[in-house]
């Protein structure tokens, strides 16, 4: 029963709060836009790190983790990209990979914006965790922390890590 850290555009920003969530859980993912490679060092001093690159990622983001992640946890198929959409506005080619691969959990970042929805049309729950870091137009820094029990995505929760322009180092 693997418990998650979701996490998604921290733009280069790693609120020291993120590491007291992170302890109580057994991975940490990041749906890109990380900033640079040094973020996730400090994310996978942690916990282990599955994670993907987003658009203002660079190179040094880029030859360590891919566009798009695939891959079971449990018994659920995940898919992971950056910029994915959500529920009837997907991206196009996030979803010809959900039309694919038919995963039941789709996960993307970019918006900024908190969303879990499930969409029935295609049996998948989608989340969107938001954005943990200061850069962006999102008020509120959010995570979301949920647990995978054979076919099941259970006990999710939001985490909000205070207001944007809060910054927290220490």
């Amino acid at each position: 029963m693997p418990k998650i850290l979701l996490l998604s555009d921290t733009h280069n920003y790693l609120d020291k709060r993120i590491e007291k969530y992170a302890n109580t859980c057994d991975e940490i993912w990041h749906a890109g836009d990380v900033g640079t490679i040094s973020i996730c060092d400090e994310l996978k001093k942690i916990k282990p790190l599955r994670a993907v690159y987003g658009n203002i990622d660079g190179q040094d983001v880029r030859k360590e983790y891919p566009k798009d992640l695939i891959f079971f946890c449990e018994e659920v198929k995940i898919y992971i990209t950056h910029i994915g959409g959500y529920p009837n506005r997907y991206s196009l080619d996030a979803k010809k990979i959900i039309l694919e691969t038919k995963p039941q959990l789709f996960i993307c970042g970019h918006s900024h914006i908190l969303k879990v929805m499930y969409d029935k049309t295609l049996s998948l729950l989608h989340i969107n965790p938001g954005a943990c870091g200061i850069h962006g137009f999102h008020q509120m820094k959010t995570m979301v922390r949920f647990e995978i029990t054979g076919k099941e995505i259970k006990n999710l929760e939001v985490i909000e890590l205070g207001l944007r322009s809060e910054i927290v180092t220490a």
